[in-house]
């Protein structure tokens, strides 16, 4: 899993949540009761903080290991984070937790009666992560995402009292194919980091080796890949789109944002012609408000 490295301050929670603003899609905008826009920033801090564990975009200083319980000698052990970050979850269920994220989080899951089964699904994530690196068919990859991915739309959906079984399926969809644009955005990144979220099987199909993501310029090959790839993410999105028109009020513009940024971010990658090794194609703000409109419409 991956994200944008904003540089996090001597604070522990306030670098973690100013990365909020650097997400494909807005993740509390201000149109949402402050109550919906205090939990949902909680969720969204737990979610940042795990995926900065896992890829180890932790900020210099150890500061969110202390409070974690380990000791500056193993502050580089991805493992053993992910293990006393785990294990802290725990404690909004039953006692004090020590990060401070993680007691802004014990009030959300008091207010809106949360379950630990998908925070422990991101951490489960994360600690795959560091396992595997190499995803050989897409059911593989859509399993990961089971993990990574969907748990924080039913987390979404928990906050504002909105789940149902028919909306956490199309939620689930949505959001893995929200994960599968991201790490199309993030070819090169994820490569630096030694892993290829695209299945073996496709790139073999498309007869792409993992020398051709490393290099300078995107081949036809590549590109090929890419738009297959998206394809299948888009076709996830628009599984999942009638979720925007099952909710009412504000919570549709919040959904429709969410899918609204990943559509965007399809057309961005189709506009570089499927270019991704060069920098991650990004949609502006003209584009998502576009997409959203659309969807509101219910012309998507």
């Amino acid at each position: 899993m991956t994200g944008t490295d904003t540089g996090r301050s001597g604070d522990p929670e306030r670098g973690t949540l100013d990365k909020a603003a650097h997400e494909n899609f807005p993740v509390a905008p201000f149109f949402l009761p402050k109550l919906w826009r205090d939990d949902l920033m909680a969720v969204y801090g737990f979610a940042r903080l795990v995926d900065d564990i896992g890829d180890g975009d932790l900020a210099p200083g150890g500061a969110d290991a202390r409070l974690l319980g380990v000791s500056p000698a193993d502050a580089e052990d991805r493992l053993l984070l992910l293990d006393a970050f785990e294990a802290d979850l725990r404690r909004v269920f039953d006692a004090t937790p020590r990060h401070p994220l993680l007691r802004r989080l014990q009030y959300t899951v008091g207010r809106r009666s949360l379950t630990p089964e998908p925070f422990l699904g991101l951490i489960a994530a994360n600690r795959q992560d560091q396992l595997v690196t190499r995803y050989e068919t897409w059911d593989d990859l859509l399993a990961y995402c089971e993990l990574s991915a969907n748990p924080v739309g039913r987390l979404v959906l928990a906050v504002t009292g909105s789940s149902t079984l028919e909306r956490i399926r199309m939620s689930d969809a949505v959001c893995t194919g929200l994960q599968i644009v991201e790490h199309l955005q993030d070819v090169s990144e994820d490569l630096g980091r030694d892993r290829i979220y695209l299945p073996a099987e496709d790139m073999k199909r498309f007869q792409v080796q993992e020398a051709d993501l490393a290099a300078d310029s995107t081949g036809a090959p590549v590109r090929a890949l890419v738009a297959h790839e998206a394809q299948r993410a888009r076709d996830l999105l628009n599984e999942g789109l009638p979720l925007v028109g099952s909710v009412p009020g504000r919570l549709k513009l919040l959904l429709a944002g969410f899918v609204a940024g990943g559509r965007a971010a399809i057309r961005s990658i189709a506009a570089a012609d499927h270019d991704v090794l060069s920098g991650p194609p990004k949609p502006g703000k003209i584009q998502l408000l576009r997409e959203a409109g659309v969807i509101l419409r219910g012309k998507g």
